[in-house]
């Protein structure tokens, strides 16, 4: 199967020939003296072209990883903003397959890195290998199972490495130093701290704690630490930058598009604007 797919995506395009994007982006914004910027949007979110024309617009803007939701019916860890970006993406009639389009017609347009963030439902329905082995031939780097606890992830680690796919663990505020070891054990790609306790959504300021355990994180793992849930502001980012390797920015940008009503070019009008105002609080300098 490898054969066949490296061929067609091109031996740069391969997950298993390719270098480390993920890596690479992290080391890039390294370089620059600046933290790497992750944006998220729901994967067929108002309908595939609008989502399309949204993650380009991510993509031109200067985003260094792109994370895109695979919609689900049940995102328990998602707050109103997320699960209203799923609702729409399922009433639009998104399906997985389309999913996986998505994806591989977004790394035609970029060589940026993409993920996944999806729910282990979704990976159970294709099963574990025929998902990995989809997820390649895409071209995405890595998958976040938001609801896989390291102790039962061992088939699906199996099925990302033989896949070259890197598998993306979050560490909680409430994870304590014995439990990040274990996480960090099995990680690859970066290290998703979520700052708050909860689910998804902008804040108004951030948690002071995240310096600390950004800090607590790092004696466990080599690998980067983005830190995601709550960064809505430019000011957000700035802070982050000063304390971890990346920030990550889902509802203030998934907000542009579900609080435009039906105008399509003014949504990605509004997406663009915010995320170049965000991207601007990147450089640790600021």
């Amino acid at each position: 199967m490898h054969g066949s797919y490296c061929l067609a995506l091109g031996k740069d395009r391969c997950n298993k020939c390719r270098m480390d994007r993920i890596a690479s982006c992290f080391q890039k914004a390294r370089a620059e003296n600046r933290a790497a910027f992750i944006a998220y949007i729901c994967a067929g979110d108002p309908d595939y072209a609008t989502s399309l024309r949204a993650c380009k617009t991510l993509i031109q803007s200067g985003v260094d990883l792109l994370e895109l939701g695979m919609p689900f019916s049940d995102p328990l860890a998602d707050g109103l903003t997320n699960q209203l970006a799923a609702e729409r993406a399922l009433a639009s009639g998104i399906k997985q397959e389309q999913v996986f389009q998505l994806a591989r017609e977004v790394r035609a347009a970029t060589d940026i890195p993409i993920i996944f963030y999806t729910y282990y439902n979704l990976v159970l329905a294709h099963g574990e290998e025929a998902f990995c082995r989809h997820c390649a031939e895409a071209g995405v780097d890595g998958v976040l199972t938001l609801d896989l606890p390291p102790e039962y992830a061992g088939s699906m680690i199996a099925a990302c490495k033989a896949e070259g796919l890197k598998n993306v663990f979050i560490i909680a505020p409430t994870t304590p130093p014995a439990r990040m070891d274990k996480i960090c054990a099995v990680a690859d790609g970066f290290i998703y701290y979520v700052s708050r306790e909860g689910v998804t959504g902008e804040r108004d300021s951030l948690s002071p704690t995240i310096g600390a355990k950004v800090a607590e994180i790092r004696k466990h793992t080599s690998l980067p630490v983005a830190v995601g849930f709550g960064i809505s502001k430019r000011e957000h980012v700035t802070a982050v930058a000063k304390m971890a390797d990346g920030a990550v920015v889902g509802s203030a940008l998934v907000n542009c598009i579900g609080h435009t009503d039906g105008d399509r070019d003014e949504m990605i009008a509004k997406l663009e604007a915010k995320a170049k105002d965000l991207l601007a609080g990147c450089p640790i300098g600021n």
